[in-house]
This record gives C-alpha cells, sequence and structure tokens, in this order.
C-alpha cells in the first residue's frame, strides 16, 4: 500500500516530520517556497501542513489535484480559503488547544503591561530618565474583568484572573449557565459588561456577528477610565474609534497583538502614550509552537492512515477510536445514497436520513456525509464527505437527519428519503453482523441485498415465466449474473429484480430487457 505523502511549507518544529514518518507517512519539508514554486509541487501530496506562512488560495487547492488534507499548526486559519477546500473535498484542521495557554499568558501579561505602563516606564528608562512620578498605575486585585468570549482561551484568562482575586463578567452567547458556575464567573450580556468591567479582554474568533464588536457606539457605552485588550483576532476593535476613546480618556488604555491588517505598518494607535502592542505573539513561545506542530501532525496523519478527524473545521470530527464503528455504516450510508440518486428520477427537492435502533446512538454527521457523497456522486466525480454537503445545498437540496431511539423490524437500521417531483422516494438498509451492509428495502417493497460493483435493477409484472426470460437474454449476451434478489409488493402485482453482475451491461442489452413483457422499467447501476 502506497504511503500518503505530506508537505510541511512553514518551519516548524523538526519533531512534527518525525510523527509524520512514525505514523506511516512520507513527508518533505521545504518551508518559504513562493506560491508559484508550491503549485507547482503540491499535486504530489495528500496532506499539506502550514503555519501562517503559506496561503492556501483557490489557485493552490485547484493545482492540489491529490490533497485531502490542510493542518493549520495553530488557531487562526485566515490563510486557508475554506470554501475552497471544501468544494475541492479537502478537510482543513487547525489545533485550537496547542497555544491556548500560551495566548491567555499573553493576555494577562498585556492586562499588567497596561496597568503599570510598564512599556513606556521602560523605554524612558533606558533612554536615561528616571520618570518616577509621571507613572501612576493601578491594582488589578478586586477590580473587574470583562470576557468576550469565553471559550477555551477565555476560561483560561478566567482562572488566571480569579487567581489574581479579580472579579469576572463574560459575555458569550454560546456559554451555559452551568459552565458560567464551573469556571466562576458571571454570564452577563454585552451592555452590562460594557458599564461595569475595569478591563476588557476580547477572546472570540472573528465573524460576521462579531466583527467590530467594539465599535464606535459600543465603546462609547463602556466605564471611563477601561483598560482593553485584544489577543484574539484584529477586526473585533474599530481602531480609528478606539484611538479617538483613547485620545478623549473614555479608555483609559488599550494594548493589541492583532491589528486588522498585519502586518501592521501604520495604524491609527501607533504613537498613544497609553497604547501597548505586541506583533501577534500570542502563540509564540516554545513549548505551545512545540504542541501545535505536535498536534497537527498527530491529527492529519490519523485522517490520512486510519479515518479519524479531529478538529477539522469543514466536516465532523471523528476519533480514530470511533472511526473503525462507523465505518460499516458510513459504506452502507453511502451506497444507500447512491442507490437513491441513481434511481430517484427527476428534480430532488430534499432528503432526509433517519437512523433507527443502534445507529441512533452513532455520530449523524459522518453518516449524513456518507449519505450525501454517494447521492452528489451521480452529478460529480469528484465527489466527497467534505465536499458533498456543499454541493448538494448548492443544488437547493433541503437536507434532514433524523433520529429514531426506538427500534424496529431490524436491530440497526438507515433510512434515505428523496423528495422528487412524482413524490418521495424511499431506501433503507442495515448491517449483518457488525459490518456487513445490507439492502433491506427500496421504495416499499422489502428486498434483501449486497450492494455492490455492477448491478441490474427491474421493475416488472409479478408472472410466470419472468425470472426465466431475463436470464436467457444476460446468458445469451455472455453476462454471467453473481446474485439474484426478488421482492414484490403483493402477488401478481409490481414485483423488482435486483441482480448483479460480472461486467457492465451495454445499453443494447437494457433495451432488450426493457422490451421483455410486463418489464415496466430496467436501470443498470453501479457501487
Amino acid at each position: 500500500m502506497t504511503k500518503p505523502k505530506v508537505l510541511i511549507s512553514d518551519k516548524m518544529d523538526p519533531n512534527a516530520a518525525r510523527i509524520f514518518e512514525e505514523r506511516g507517512c512520507d513527508v518533505d519539508v521545504k518551508p518559504g517556497m513562493t506560491p508559484e514554486e508550491l503549485a507547482a509541487v503540491i499535486g504530489e501530496y495528500d496532506g499539506l501542513a502550514i503555519r501562517s506562512a503559506t496561503k492556501v488560495t483557490p489557485a493552490i487547492l485547484e493545482a492540489a489535484t491529490n490533497l485531502k488534507v490542510v493542518g493549520r499548526a495553530g488557531i487562526g486559519v485566515d490563510n486557508v480559503d475554506i470554501p475552497a477546500a471544501s468544494s475541492k473535498g479537502v478537510v482543513v484542521m487547525n489545533t485550537p488547544f496547542g497555544n491556548s495557554i500560551t495566548t491567555a499568558e499573553h493576555a494577562i501579561a498585556m492586562m499588567f503591561a497596561l496597568a503599570r505602563q510598564i512599556p513606556a516606564a521602560d523605554a524612558r528608562t533606558q533612554a536615561g530618565e528616571w520618570p518616577k512620578n509621571d507613572f501612576m498605575g493601578v491594582e488589578v486585585t478586586g477590580k473587574t474583568l470583562g470576557l468576550i468570549g469565553a471559550g477555551n482561551i477565555g476560561s483560561i484568562v478566567a482562572s488566571r484572573a480569579l487567581g489574581l482575586r479579580m472579579k469576572v463578567v463574560a459575555f458569550d452567547p454560546f456559554l451555559t449557565a452551568e459552565r458560567a458556575i464551573e469556571i466562576g464567573v458571571e454570564k452577563v450580556d454585552l451592555d452590562t459588561l460594557l458599564a461595569r468591567a475595569d478591563f476588557i479582554t476580547l477572546h472570540t474568533p472573528l465573524t460576521d456577528e462579531t466583527r467590530n464588536i467594539l465599535s464606535r457606539e459600543n465603546l462609547a457605552k463602556t466605564k471611563k477610565g477601561v483598560r482593553i485588550v485584544n489577543c484574539a483576532r484584529g477586526g473585533l476593535i474599530d481602531e480609528a474609534a478606539l484611538a479617538d476613546a483613547l485620545d478623549s480618556g473614555q479608555v483609559a488604555g488599550a494594548a493589541l497583538d492583532v491589528f486588522q491588517t498585519e502586518p501592521a505598518k501604520e495604524s491609527p494607535l501607533f504613537g498613544k502614550p497609553n497604547f501597548v502592542c505586541t506583533p501577534h505573539l500570542g502563540a509564540s513561545t516554545t513549548e505551545a509552537q512545540v504542541n501545535v506542530a505536535l498536534q497537527v501532525a498527530e491529527q492529519m496523519a490519523d485522517y490520512l492512515v486510519s479515518g479519524g478527524v479531529t478538529n477539522a473545521l469543514n466536516m465532523p470530527s471523528l476519533s480514530a477510536e470511533e472511526a473503525p464503528k462507523l465505518r460499516p455504516y458510513m459504506g452502507l450510508a453511502e451506497s444507500l445514497g447512491s442507490l437513491v440518486g441513481q434511481l430517484a428520477h427527476g428534480n430532488l427537492t430534499r432528503i432526509s436520513i433517519e437512523r433507527e435502533g443502534a445507529a441512533a446512538a452513532l455520530s449523524g454527521k459522518p453518516i449524513e456525509g456518507a449519505v450525501l457523497a454517494g447521492l452528489m456522486r451521480q452529478y460529480s466525480d469528484t465527489v466527497n464527505m467534505v465536499n458533498a454537503p456543499y454541493l448538494a445545498r448548492e443544488r437547493g437540496l433541503d437536507i434532514r437527519s433524523i433520529r429514531h431511539e426506538t427500534e424496529g423490524a431490524y436491530n440497526t437500521l438507515l433510512r434515505v428519503t428523496v423528495g422528487t417531483e412524482s413524490g418521495d422516494r424511499s431506501v433503507a438498509g442495515t448491517l449483518f453482523g457488525s459490518d456487513a451492509p445490507r439492502l433491506t428495502e427500496i421504495f416499499g417493497v422489502r428486498i434483501e441485498a449486497e450492494l455492490t460493483g455492477h448491478m441490474l435493477y427491474i421493475v416488472n409484472e409479478d408472472a410466470p415465466g419472468f425470472i426465466g426470460r431475463i436470464g436467457s437474454l444476460l446468458g445469451e449476451n455472455g453476462i454471467n449474473i453473481g446474485t439474484f434478489h426478488l421482492g414484490r409488493r403483493e402477488a401478481g402485482g409490481e414485483a423488482v429484480l435486483l441482480l448483479s453482475v460480472d461486467q457492465p451491461i451495454p445499453q443494447d442489452v437494457v433495451k432488450k430487457a426493457c422490451a421483455i413483457e410486463g418489464v415496466r422499467r430496467v436501470t443498470p447501476l453501479a457501487f
């Protein structure tokens, strides 16, 4: 079996390459390439490991004909075009926890730098002055810290602040009351935080909802003399408005590690006496850089070798331990999606994916992705679990996932139903044992079959002699039958024949089958 091949295109701890090799990947380390140089070689690789220097653009992705995963050693993925990667079926991973402590510590350091005006005092002292009377700081003990974002990094900042005997209030729409109690903070709305906080730190991603969350209007709502720290993402603060607030005294000090435009060569904040900045150093410790390099190598190798998905931004996570358990279900799900895609005629308007019995206890997203991959493969030859949901939504398909805890006729069951112009069409399947997928129902007709290789689906009138006529036709044309599966709605009514054959069925044979008396439909299938 050919080993997956990985390219490390940015400077990274050398142990990352060792981990790739130990886990069964071939790896090349080529930092510092130009975009043109990267585009020329990326087609050779299954995985691309990066930090912040490499830009994964649509042009790079277009050249990456074998690429399966991009791994960012760090949190921010501003340098990766995630929609373009998703449309190409490329998983995008990051390492959100590898530099959490480092970033949280930097925020605390910036808070102290503001409170005691350390950078300005240092600069003037080293310039030969002794400005002891010019710097009057404030204590942090007893002050209120306002967290905008109380996720992984925000919760670490909260724990450090509580250790400093600060009071902590937090605004985070996703923070539950139980989690707030657990991390020792008071959950409040944004206006309350702005009004009460002596210090504000931001720990949220940059989204349409959070962009300029500290706008000119919101800065005006802050407690007069507040000090603001941003070690999260540039663009969370209106920098021009912050500069004006520093001039007016509404904001007593601000410390930024991130800027709206980076590298930040100029800013309205530069030169302000109550402003402190660093060049995006939040993750810049030896420990953090080792951690994220090792983590991205472990995650990417797990995906390429065993199918485990961790910290993916465009598909559900699936641990290396979960993957073997889910793999048979995903095979069944993909086959059912493919079957309904090949048989359901007309414009598909919606799809529902139902899990019943033992299947209901499993993660639904990987199964949904597998169904859609099977379905959308009828429309594109470059479909996988990553881009299938995007392609389905592009076609206006309404996707629903339904979980039934009750067990029916089978211990475990998946059902896929699509809405068409002619009504709903449904197929269902189960696992025999724990790993043998089987079709159990097709468009309301009970039938048990293995979906594999080349098959022929026939709808006919239930009448004597039909099976012999089909068998004779295939035999006369040199087509060997592998398996034969029958089902019917009722005696003498509509019947279904599903058979597997050893080679593709020529179109002229399909036409001859359609001409047999009693035949209503003949469709060749491929799995």
